[in-house]
């Protein structure tokens, strides 16, 4: 799993992104990742893990799993 930082994330919209740690571009992260995982919500400056997956529809790499350190 890669860890990162919260960037931002809007919980009224369902979404936001989040930092990598190793300095790539930021990553999408949807609320349906939140629920698989039992988080209710996300805050700017947390740090979390996760792993990335391409959306078969856009083609843009998105979250797939996440969880809060």
């Amino acid at each position: 799993m890669e860890t990162g930082t919260v960037k931002f994330y809007n919980s009224q919209k369902g979404y936001g992104f989040i930092q990598p740690d190793n300095g790539s571009k930021d990553v999408f992260v949807h609320a349906t990742a939140l629920e698989r995982a039992g988080i209710r919500g996300l805050v700017e400056g947390q740090k979390v893990s996760f792993e990335t997956e391409e959306d078969r529809r856009s083609g843009k790499v998105a979250v797939s799993t996440i969880q809060t350190d």
